[in-house]
């Protein structure tokens, strides 16, 4: 590697380094990492700021934007504390019938929309349903973040680098169901029961609060019916927009912000009073993220990662796959799975070209997504959805820590992937 290729990868290391211990705030980190960057000329303003390969990823930035806009104003109408009431009635204020039917709902939502706009739904109704039950909240948002991206998996448009994947290999929304949705599911499944184990010192709720709740009239927590039907209207609009962009060709951030400046218009609020409920530091931190990786992206390191696990097995069909899938999870843990995925679709695509029964039923470019939509849930910067948990928890004074994280994100990953390993071989293999 050149002189600036080992330098972003310090600069890199440095500030993940910092982020994983804690030194400094992550946000600090990440930013303090993207100026050195580009102040030592590894990376220009150009291909920070404008590139696609590069550079800060906008259409990330304000679909956030956007739906963060958009949960403001929401909030304002008493929906998120209705719908709390009712999941927790549901579940009758058990804490594990209530994490089970939270877990479900936001990896149904996370297939059908981005694991991202889910958790910035699902999040605040989380929390309330929480306080309302006196339960630590924090297990509950990680196990929901977790599933996002365990759901988001299933689907072309549920993870970012599915839609890389499909743009590659020309896959459809029905591919993807077919060849996903099945070890999804399996999945999904062990996830609640080993959510049992992990998350259960969260798991003991208070009978008398329990029973307070059961009494309680969730059509009463409505403050403003009028505000919640047109809110209710654009949101449904705007999930339509998310649905189908393949035939719209109108990318999810441009819905969002559409929607948001709609649902603005509509409501009384004025802008100023949304500006709080937006995440600046969330939004901040991918930034800096996305110019560090970027950086990596521009020096080749990416590439170089990506050539060196094509080599190693040399074009044999079972070594190939596992090696694609295991090295695809690490890698997505530890930087963000979107420029992996696209460093690492071209060498996909060369193995496939050198031997087609890689490509047979679309087997290897099924091995790259499971690896690297689940390995990122096995670290706080692996995922956008576990940034956005992260900022939403700072944003209400709870902390989660790399470490913290890291406790329940690892074990998740490994049995995802392992699961993944048969279910490969015996269909592909």
């Amino acid at each position: 590697m050149t002189l600036a290729a080992w330098a972003a990868v310090a600069v890199f290391v440095g500030a993940y380094v910092l982020i994983a211990t804690e030194r400094i705030h992550r946000v600090a980190a990440a930013l303090g990492g993207a100026a050195l960057v580009l102040g030592l000329g590894i990376i220009d303003s150009e291909e920070a700021f404008y590139s696609h390969e590069t550079g800060i990823d906008w259409d990330v930035i304000f679909l956030l934007l956007g739906m963060m806009l958009v949960v403001g104003v929401m909030k304002r109408t008493g929906v998120f504390e209705y719908l709390a009431i009712r999941s927790a009635k549901m579940a009758r204020g058990q804490p594990y019938r209530v994490l089970v039917l939270l877990v479900l709902v936001t990896a149904a939502a996370s297939a059908l929309l981005d694991n991202v706009t889910t958790i910035l739904l699902v999040a605040p109704v989380t929390l309330l349903v929480c306080d309302r039950l006196g339960l630590p909240p924090i297990p509950f948002l990680m196990a929901e973040a977790l599933a996002a991206n365990i759901g988001g998996t299933a689907t072309l448009v549920g993870d970012p680098p599915n839609i890389i994947i499909a743009s590659r290999a020309d896959l459809t929304f029905t591919d993807f169901l077919v060849h996903l949705a099945p070890i999804v599911l399996v999945i999904l499944a062990v996830f609640l029961l080993l959510a049992r184990f992990l998350f259960r010192d969260a798991l003991r709720g208070d009978p008398a609060k329990a029973d307070s709740l059961m009494a309680l009239d969730e059509r009463e927590a409505i403050t403003d019916p009028r505000l919640l039907a047109r809110s209710l209207v654009v949101l449904g609009l705007i999930i339509v927009g998310f649905l189908l962009q393949r035939q719209t060709g109108v990318a999810p951030s441009v819905v969002a912000l559409v929607g948001a400046g709609v649902m603005l218009l509509l409501s009384p609020l004025a802008p100023k009073d949304l500006i709080n409920d937006v995440e600046w530091e969330t939004l901040l931190f991918f930034m800096g993220l996305f110019i560090l990786v970027g950086a990596l992206v521009q020096v080749g390191a990416l590439d170089l990662l990506a050539q060196r696990l094509s080599q190693v097995t040399g074009g044999a069909v079972v070594p190939t796959l596992l090696l694609v899938l295991v090295g695809s999870a690490v890698a997505s843990a530890v930087v963000d799975n979107i420029p992996f995925v696209t460093a690492m679709s071209p060498v996909v695509a060369s193995l496939i070209a050198d031997n087609p029964e890689l490509g047979r039923d679309g087997a290897l470019w099924w091995a790259l997504a499971l690896g690297a939509d689940l390995g990122g849930n096995a670290t706080l910067v692996g995922a956008s959805a576990n940034v956005v948990v992260v900022g939403i928890a700072a944003k209400n004074s709870l902390h989660i820590s790399f470490a913290t994280w890291m406790r329940y994100g690892v074990p998740t990953a490994i049995m995802s992937v392992a699961l993944c390993v048969p279910y490969l071989l015996i269909r592909y293999a």
